[in-house]
């Protein structure tokens, strides 16, 4: 009997599908709409001073939802959601998922080229934006006709407040652009207004969320209602998660962590999520000592920031009952450094955009070996209902030690990519996950990620593809080659590192280029240091050598 049927973890922790899995039960909207009627007095989110109840939530979603679908908006459409963490991303996705409709998540760092390819692969019929987005980046996109969009709803980061905040907001005004219509004018005007009653299939994708492949072109996961409602449910069964607690929002909610880890479970609890625009430490320590929160997930980073900011103590993290981090590897010295310093033991997850978040934690209570061998902590045990197999690369499963590539299956596996038929084949054949992350199992069940297989840089969870960093570095007049690497860095993991051969008798520094990267791609994505070579290292037939860089 293969080992992996054999399940040692279950010595580890007691698998089981999460209590309320049903088929009547089984979309976001569903999860949402039983909490309303539950407790609709509940407080659903809050932002810097400002609160919204679940009912309060569910009518402005409703509002919005009537204005959409007076627009011609209805089942089937893509809602593009472009916001930082502000209560307008959670309105958007509920109005989306009350017409039968899917939201789109955007990286509120994408410029043009970005923006524009996500609106038009997933053929987006309407946008929520900044108002500071829209007149940066949207309406060029929007007027360059390159997408199927016909209504633009622009809000701003002062919405949902009482008092604007001056820490982060000092410097905002308000702004109506011309062809596009105000979020809070729109849920006045509709205020009370319902649509026609729509009840999503479980089937039916409720976000998509890009993620970049194997040929650097983003990919729409589809992540369906069934697949996040699993999760939201194992996030709060996992980890003892009750209607009592309140949730961090650190994570960015465009990302598969904030979208399951925190609105999944905050809908599904009935629970506060709070959230404060952007993640800014000093003033998302201030919300932490305001509002007392008792749960998050996120990156590693952040909760080095957090820690290490002058006068916090172990005071101010009390009210957490736990905290988990997954997005980067974590070193075993930083959970010890980050217990010593807040009381708090960070318990590790594992997952990607394809399992909408875990597919593997650490059980709520338990320490995370460190393999003796590699130095390498684990990233937990297979979550509920979920098989995980390590294999070689000829497909054959590996038994406990050996390290081949981790491929997953379970109920919170996406079913594709949006439209592209041949990316699903390669990456979930048979509906099972090549992750095309490396690593093994031990002997007692615990899993451990030990190098990606592709290419792929990550950058404090963020995900970047080097071909896309090429492509923008290409554009400069004076670079002649141009190749891409992930390096070690201290506090991000790893960071974008460029090396350059420039044009005979052009010129160019590494200021310069890593400026003109800057104003083209997101933030994360474009290099922070530049290396010039005469010639970059190459195969016989020509084939730039990324590992030889990187060895470098």
């Amino acid at each position: 009997m293969s080992v992996y049927a054999q399940r040692p973890w279950l010595k580890l922790y007691s698998a089981g599908v999460p209590a309320d899995i049903a088929p009547e039960f089984d979309t976001m909207l569903d999860l949402f709409r039983a909490s309303v009627r539950r407790a609709p007095e509940s407080i659903a989110i809050k932002y810097f001073d400002g609160a919204l109840t679940l009912a309060e939530l569910d009518e402005r979603s409703d509002a919005l939802a009537a204005a959409l679908a007076e627009r011609g908006f209805g089942r089937g459409d893509r809602l593009a959601v472009y916001t930082q963490n502000n209560p307008a991303f959670v309105i958007a996705l509920l109005a989306a998922w009350k017409l039968g409709g899917a939201a789109v998540a955007v990286n509120p760092m994408n410029k043009h080229r970005e923006l524009a390819y996500l609106l038009a692969d997933s053929g987006a019929k309407a946008l929520v934006c900044l108002e500071e987005l829209y007149a940066a980046v949207a309406r060029d996109v929007i007027a360059s006709g390159e997408t199927a969009v016909e209504t633009v709803v622009t809000c701003s980061p002062l919405d949902g407040q009482t008092r604007d905040d001056p820490r982060l907001f000092a410097s905002t005004v308000r702004a109506r652009h011309e062809g596009t219509l105000d979020l809070e004018e729109l849920i006045a005007r509709y205020r009370g207004r319902r649509p026609e009653p729509v009840r999503p299939s479980g089937d039916d994708v409720a976000v998509l969320t890009y993620t970049s492949g194997t040929t650097g072109v983003p990919k729409g996961a589809m992540n369906t209602h069934r697949t996040m409602a699993f999760n939201s449910q194992t996030y709060r069964d996992w980890m003892g998660l009750t209607p009592q607690d309140s949730v961090l929002g650190v994570a960015p909610l465009f990302h598969i962590t904030g979208l399951v880890g925190h609105v999944g479970i905050a809908l599904l609890l009935g629970c506060p999520l709070i959230i404060a625009h952007r993640f800014e430490p000093n003033v998302v320590m201030d919300a932490i000592r305001e509002h007392r929160p008792t749960f998050t997930v996120g990156s590693i980073t952040v909760f080095i920031s957090l820690s290490q900011l002058p006068g916090v103590t172990k005071e101010d993290w009390s009210s957490f009952r736990m905290i988990y981090s997954g997005g980067a590897p974590i070193p075993p010295a930083v959970t010890e450094a980050f217990l010593e310093k807040t009381g708090i033991y960070i318990h590790n997850i594992y997952g990607l955009t394809e399992t909408n978040s875990p597919s593997h934690a650490v059980p709520l209570g338990r320490r995370a070996p460190v393999d003796p061998n590699t130095g390498a902590l684990s990233v937990g045990v297979p979550v509920f209902n979920t098989v995980v197999r390590i294999v070689g690369d000829d497909g054959r499963e590996l038994p406990p030690g050996e390290v081949g590539e981790i491929v997953t299956s379970g109920p919170q596996v996406i079913p594709g990519y949006w439209n592209k038929p041949e990316a699903t084949a390669e990456s979930l054949p048979g509906g099972e996950l090549r992750t095309g992350d490396v690593g093994f199992m031990d002997e007692d069940g615990w899993f451990y990620l030990v190098d990606r297989k592709k290419d792929m840089i990550n950058a404090a969870g963020y995900k970047v593809w080097p071909r896309e960093v090429e492509d923008v570095l290409y554009e400069h007049p004076a670079v002649r080659e141009a190749a891409v690497v992930g390096v070690p860095d201290e506090y991000r993991g790893e960071t974008v590192k460029a090396f350059v051969s420039l044009k005979p008798g052009a010129q160019a520094t590494e200021e310069e280029l890593i400026e003109f990267c800057r104003a083209r791609m997101a933030a994360y994505k474009y290099p922070r240091m530049i290396e010039f070579l005469d010639e970059l290292p190459k195969t016989p037939t020509g084939k730039i050598l990324r590992r030889e860089l990187r060895n470098r």
